[in-house]
């Protein structure tokens, strides 16, 4: 009588089982190869993406800065306050604006640049003032105002869109924002911070100076500063990018 061994036993010697046990075993290696591979590129799909998705948002913070490639750049002085005469009569502060982005901008009636740059000031200024949250405030430092309200009037027209402010003696232009070369350009951000300064004129129709607004309205964490005029900062290869040398 055969003896009969286990039937783990009996299955290992049955023709053709151990090519069958290696081809499935080689087809799961295969699957969990597989299985790997695609986990790997999903992960890399959802890494390139969010690399992407922070590359993007750093362009839209960083650029518009680095396109108005300001004299000034940074975000550690508070600009001084400051009461001045109206044009149109009454005092204002600088600090009757917080909570809204100021663009102060210092001119003069003998500054020619000044005549030219007007016209483009005031197209900002009534986009940002229909916006609400941002408003351009201008301060001249000459003696008359019929001289100022007749250069407006040549410029923009009888009622510009934007704040004048009287300075006669350049109290606040000179003492206390240290200016001497008009005209000059400060934007400041909701809390009263000094974020940029463009030193001479400018066309301020182009849309990146309204997207520079916007960035700090949307409280930008852009590290790139500007320091006479030169870039700085970890993320200057956007600087870069646009042709602005650090």
């Amino acid at each position: 009588m055969p003896v009969m061994s286990c039937a783990g036993e009996r299955h290992a010697f049955l023709p053709g089982a151990d090519a069958e046990w290696e081809h499935n075993t080689r087809r799961v290696k295969l699957l969990q190869m597989a299985q790997l591979g695609f986990a790997i590129a999903a992960a890399v799909g959802v890494f390139s993406f969010v690399r992407t998705a922070q590359d993007g948002e750093l362009r839209r913070q960083c650029l518009p800065l680095c396109q108005i490639s300001p004299r000034y750049a940074n975000a550690n002085r508070r600009a001084p306050d400051f009461r001045l005469q109206k044009l149109d009569g009454g005092t204002a502060r600088l600090s009757d604006w917080r909570g809204r982005v100021v663009v102060l901008n210092f001119w003069s009636v003998t500054c020619v640049e000044c005549k030219k740059e007007l016209p483009s000031l005031a197209q900002i200024a009534q986009t940002l003032k229909a916006r609400g949250d941002a408003e351009v405030i201008t301060i001249t430092p000459d003696e008359s105002a019929d001289d100022v309200k007749n250069m407006l009037a040549a410029t923009v027209g009888n009622k510009p869109p934007f704040e004048v402010l009287l300075d006669p003696g350049s109290r606040v232009i000179t003492e206390q924002f240290g200016t001497k070369l008009y005209p000059e350009t400060w934007f400041i951000d909701k809390e009263g911070v000094i974020r940029a300064r463009i030193d001479g004129a400018r066309d301020y129709s182009q849309p990146v100076y309204l997207e520079f607004v916007k960035s700090l309205l949307d409280r930008s964490t852009c590290d790139v500063e500007f320091a006479r005029g030169q870039a700085k900062g970890e993320q200057t290869w956007l600087c870069d990018e646009v042709g602005i040398g650090t």
